[in-house]
């Protein structure tokens, strides 16, 4: 395997320069605060293939849905999350000659991406205007203030005489979207001005015909340098500062820039230009330096509540730590109307939009380590577009609410007809996550209002969904799509129907408890509920005797049941090598779908039914969906495979890292990321909540010498070490708790 960046357990970083490689390298370099990101291309700009992106959460354009065959019910435009105007922009030259890596061969390259900091460094030597120059770029997004990102470009003249350097410092409107139709741009500049040491530009998104909203935002760039500032401008779509001098063979200069950047997401357009004043203006004074502490002081406080140490794999602790960066990057909590995109901010793909994929795996993992206000956002988001979940039903011709596969604003905005009207399972991944956050925090104060009125939209919608089989006497579910997304619009899967059953029961165990004003606002009859209970004691799931293990779907079994083994790896990954037909009629499964089930209710199953449905759909998974192989490796670990856990965990913790799948180059996995952590706390280590009393059930990977992890519970954070004398948990804070180890009770204080 090709390995682009060197095993260090803080730092991503790489001496290779390799042009082929360049989006690979700008994926992995990616920096965010959850508010705005970037991926790490070069301020300086570069002529060569690349992709440039700045992102910024929340601002959005909806692009007309196209198609030739529209159907009643299509999504009328599919979201994405656009390029954002170019704030880091420099335009270098030496000796009048334009600093391009594309031109000229950089030596002593380097490219480090700092994860205990959070700050990107690049430095190399080139010949440039007929000389040697040595240029170090540092950049950071501040964990802190979210508007601020800081930049900083040191550079020393190692030629034997004097060089003549010239930067512009650029805020530049003239971008675009890969994915965009026709070279279509969606920024209108409604204003610029440049002076002295600042620069300021401010645009609108265009309009658009679906009445959502228009942006507006603001940036704000100051620059401070040891060259002379020689003059200002503005151009139809760019403000800019220029800066010269002239540097002494041997000696240096510094140029730091900082850019403010507010959106109407949070001001209205007046409001916040002032705010852009206001902001920059308390920043002025600071050196980068001053501004780079407060948010490597932030870093630190996150590692220290979430930091998983592993002793004797560096490339596993790399990831896990890799992982929690990015993850923590895109999403920390501080925004209700945030959420996590499948790519964050490190690519155009998916759109920057909300998937499941929140639900299903990143709750999980921020219930572990971080304080419980950061689920609860992420479940308030989804009650905040509740709204948008009734069109999405109604559009269909159904009651009740149904949540989008793919949304901004709760309207669903996918362009595959297959996910949009079928993959109906988001519904019930969404309920889960409401019984996850209260199982887990024993906090009933969300489900027992704004919960249970998501849990009873979703129910009936579920209720007018399925269809009753005279021949069989058991409610269905046709034409869906489940997880495995290589096998469309079946009948019967078996996860979609295991949560709608299960939403059901839980929503009528909820509205036993709520009380009486909820009830009535929630006006769920008594004839309601009798309706979901005979769909609950009557629900059809697939199950098949004679290899006692559930059929993903009624077709499955009747597929040409080839395991991947029998597959030329040339012809691996499917998706990049097969037609979609020849990939649906296979058997092949691109992810856990019923051990995604399992996983879910991986209490709920035997031993043995675990086992028999792992052995048979492992051999058919071919893992094609980052979200599968963690997922895999949690009940690999459940049923005692642990080399086979182990394997998946490698997969999954250095899924971008090595670029098992060739497609790191458009963005990093991000929701995904999440499955490291799950794979290390509830695979290795057994973590359960049973009973409102945490397990734990511990093993060691053979490669390791030991690993630990925090974990938070209900006020408490605990430390779990597990190495070759055995596992050992301390209560670092909070109340005395009682937790079992292993079958063994234990008294923490």
């Amino acid at each position: 395997m090709k390995r682009t960046f060197d095993i260090a357990p803080w730092h991503v970083a790489t001496t290779k320069w390799d042009p082929q490689d360049k989006r690979l390298q700008e994926s992995m370099t990616s920096l965010a605060n959850e508010n705005l990101g970037m991926r790490g291309f070069f301020e300086e700009g570069y002529t060569g293939d690349h992709m440039q992106g700045v992102y910024l959460g929340g601002v959005w354009f909806p692009d007309k849905t196209r198609v030739g065959w529209w159907k009643n019910g299509y999504p009328k435009y599919f979201g994405k999350m656009i390029n954002a105007v170019n704030f880091m922009k420099m335009i270098i030259k030496v000796n009048g000659e334009q600093l391009d890596l594309n031109k000229q061969t950089p030596k002593d390259f380097k490219l480090d991406l700092d994860m205990k900091r959070g700050v990107l460094t690049r430095e190399f030597t080139v010949e440039i205007g007929g000389t040697e120059m040595y240029f170090q770029f540092e950049r950071f997004v501040s964990a802190v203030q979210k508007e601020l990102v800081g930049q900083r470009v040191h550079i020393k003249n190692r030629g034997q005489s004097d060089a003549k350097v010239e930067i512009t410092s650029m805020i530049d409107a003239d971008v675009y979207n890969e994915d965009a139709n026709y070279d279509e741009q969606f920024w209108n500049v409604l204003g610029k001005n440049a002076s002295g040491e600042h620069a300021e530009l401010t645009s609108e998104t265009k309009e658009n015909d679906f009445g959502t909203p228009q942006f507006t935002v603001g940036m704000k760039t100051t620059t401070k340098t040891n060259l002379d500032h020689v003059g200002d401008g503005t151009a139809e779509k760019n403000a800019y500062n220029n800066f010269a001098g002239t540097i002494a063979a041997g000696k240096e200069v510094n140029l730091e820039k900082r850019t403010v950047v507010v959106t109407s997401r949070d001001f209205d357009s007046q409001a916040a230009i002032e705010e852009l004043d206001k902001l920059s203006a308390t920043l002025d004074d600071q050196s980068f330096d001053d501004l780079l502490d407060p948010h490597v002081q932030e870093w630190a406080d996150r590692w220290t509540k979430s930091d998983v140490e592993i002793e004797g794999d560096e490339g596993a602790q790399q990831g896990i730590r890799f992982n929690l960066f990015q993850l923590f990057s895109t999403y920390y909590g501080n925004d209700y109307r945030l959420n996590i995109s499948p790519k964050g901010f490190t690519g155009e793909k998916y759109g920057g939009a909300t998937y499941w994929d929140t639900e299903a795996y990143c709750i999980p993992v921020y219930l572990g380590v971080a304080n419980p206000e950061v689920a609860r956002n992420l479940l308030m988001y989804r009650y905040k577009q509740l709204d948008g979940a009734f069109v999405n039903a109604q559009e269909q011709g159904l009651k009740g609410a149904l949540f989008p596969m793919v949304t901004f604003n709760g309207i669903e905005c996918h362009n595959e007809w297959e996910i949009t009207f079928e993959e109906i399972h988001r519904n019930g991944d969404i309920a889960f996550a409401i019984y996850l956050y209260t199982k887990y925090t024993g906090d009933k104060s969300y489900v027992l209002n704004e919960g249970a009125e998501v849990l009873t939209e979703i129910s009936r919608f579920w209720a007018d969904r399925v269809h009753y089989s005279q021949r069989q006497n058991k409610y269905m579910l046709h034409g869906v799509t489940g997880p495995d997304e290589y096998d469309n619009n079946v009948n019967n899967d078996w996860y979609t129907n295991l949560l709608c059953q299960w939403t059901l029961k839980y929503t009528l165990e909820i509205l036993d408890e709520v009380d009486d004003k909820v009830a009535k606002k929630l006006n769920v009859s008594e004839d309601e509920k009798r309706h979901w209970k005979g769909i609950v004691d009557n629900m059809y799931l697939p199950y098949d005797k004679q290899k006692d293990i559930f059929p993903e779907n009624d077709g499955f079994l009747d597929k040409d049941l080839k395991p991947v083994s029998e597959i030329p790896s040339d012809q691996l990954p499917l998706n990049q090598n097969w037609s979609w037909d020849k990939i649906l009629r296979s058997p092949y499964v691109k992810q856990g779908d019923v051990i995604q089930g399992l996983w879910d209710f991986i209490d709920d199953f035997t031993t043995e039914e675990k086992k028999n449905n792992f052995d048979f759909y492992e051999q058919f998974t071919v893992h094609e969906s980052s979200l599968s192989a963690s997922v895999y490796s949690i009940i690999a670990a459940d049923i005692g495979y642990e080399d086979k856990a182990v394997e998946l965990y490698e997969r999954s913790a250095r899924l971008d890292l090595d670029n098992y799948n060739n497609d790191t180059s458009d963005g990093l996995h991000i929701t995904s990321m999440t499955g490291s952590w799950l794979d290390i706390v509830q695979g290795f280590a057994g973590m359960r909540v049973r009973d409102d009393e945490l397990h734990f059930a511990p093993f060691l990977p053979k490669k390791w010498d030991s690993y630990q992890f925090r974990q938070m519970f209900r006020g408490r954070i605990l430390k779990i070490k597990v190495d070759k004398h055995g596992t050992k948990i301390d209560l670092v804070s909070g109340d005395p708790i009682t937790i079992d180890l292993a079958g063994k009770k234990l008294e923490l204080k």
